[in-house]
């Protein structure tokens, strides 16, 4: 008679544990090799473990609802063996005073190792022990947050109608981070005690978008820009056009120029846009709205006026028309107006770039024909972009150009 422990296999190649749903055979009934016994859920699917070996089962060391990691021991099969196949077989035959201490090892941390351990008549003999198939979990030791979820879990989380991001605060306390029932009522128990109040309608709007858009590698390049002369012109101009505006037409004009910075990626393709639509950040009541000029282009700054102040108002009324909104290649959000100079917006989930805009500051400048410092006024643009689509390079050769065009106002 032999014993052979039962092991989690490795399920997939990012599955570090399963939980426990259903045995299948009962304790002392007889199984094959190859056959079902165990019926385990894991992130992605209801799997189900297989017999070792002919034989029955001796014993199951788990429990239903539990969850269990890649190597852990989940019972023994005891299988019948002649002498001779024992002796020539050593690594099959596990003996009994060994099941306690395959118990306890469940949880190890390390990975089972070739052991030797006394038989029951005293003399030695070696056998080895089913090593998992990776060493260690695929998961940092001290991972935090509700990253690993059972599809139990997500469906409960979801009837509540919450997202991942929710839950991203809670620490699990499960096999590498993983969010179990008690850590989800437990959070669910302090967020009653705490006051509510419904969000918008816009807001999770916002925050759906802001969601997507996260998926992707993002990034954010920045330079300063020279304001004296745009504001200057600026000034001849009636009526006088938004700072805004003027940066909506320099993107434009550089997008025009490579429109592959603002493709999107398709697979293994970059989609080129049609149009240079480009649209820009209004905030309205608990949100932002992005109202859009079309073919910027293809119009001039002084012809865009009146489109845009139009565009503001209804947005900021929430009066957009259908067609003003939407289908836009980037956008541009002057952060300036709250006294920022420096922020990473994020773009929209169909958009490549956002163009940002800091506040104008009085900074010196050092004039070479004078061999003096000059007060100049200085506004920082930063440009954050799809890192799947742009490099650091590409990026900042249009954000060059950006700022270029800008500081000859005249040309927009």
């Amino acid at each position: 008679m032999s014993l052979t422990p039962i092991i989690m296999p490795q399920l997939g190649e990012s599955i570090a544990e399963a939980t426990i749903i259903d045995l299948l055979v009962h304790q002392g009934e007889s199984v094959t090799a190859g056959q079902d016994i165990i019926e385990v859920e894991t992130q992605k699917a209801t799997m189900n473990v297989t017999a070792p070996c002919d034989g029955f089962i001796d014993a199951y060391t788990v429990e239903i609802g539990e969850s269990y990691a890649v190597g852990d021991v989940l019972g023994q099969v005891r299988s019948e063996a002649s002498s001779e196949q024992t002796s020539s077989k050593p690594e099959n035959s596990i003996p009994p005073e060994t099941s306690k201490v395959l118990s306890s090892a469940q949880h190890a941390e390390q990975p089972f190792s070739n052991q030797s351990a006394s038989t029951p008549t005293g003399g030695e003999s070696s056998f080895s022990v089913v090593k998992p198939t990776i060493k260690g979990l695929p998961v940092p030791a001290h991972f935090v947050g509700a990253q690993y979820m059972s599809p139990r879990m997500k469906a409960r989380m979801y009837e509540l109608g919450l997202r991942e991001a929710d839950l991203a605060g809670i620490a699990g306390s499960g096999a590498g981070g993983r969010l179990t029932i008690q850590d989800f009522e437990k959070f669910l128990t302090q967020l009653e005690q705490t006051r509510l109040t419904q969000a918008s309608s816009m807001r999770v709007a916002v925050a759906d978008a802001m969601r997507r858009s996260w998926t992707r590698p993002l990034a954010t390049v920045g330079t300063p820009v020279r304001m004296d002369a745009l504001l200057s012109h600026r000034a001849k101009l009636n009526p006088k056009p938004g700072p805004a505006l003027f940066a909506i037409r320099a993107l434009a004009i550089a997008l025009s120029e490579n429109s592959a910075t603002a493709g999107r990626l398709i697979g293994n393709k970059i989609a080129h846009p049609t149009s240079i639509d480009i649209g820009f950040a209004v905030e309205a009541e608990d949100g932002v709205l992005v109202p859009v000029i079309r073919h910027a282009d293809k119009t001039s700054v002084t012809n865009m006026v009146e489109t845009y102040n139009n565009l503001v108002t209804s947005a900021r009324l929430r009066k957009l028309p259908p067609n003003a909104t939407g289908s836009s290649i980037a956008t541009v959000t002057n952060f300036g107006t709250f006294g920022l100079t420096w922020a990473t917006p994020i773009p929209l989930p169909e958009q490549t770039l956002v163009l940002g805009m800091g506040a104008g500051r009085k900074v010196p400048f050092w004039d070479e024909p004078t061999s003096s410092f000059v007060p100049v006024t200085e506004s920082q643009l930063t440009l954050s972009f799809d890192h799947r689509v742009l490099d650091g390079g590409a990026a900042g050769r249009l954000l060059t150009r950006i700022s270029e065009l800008m500081t000859h106002p005249s040309q927009l």
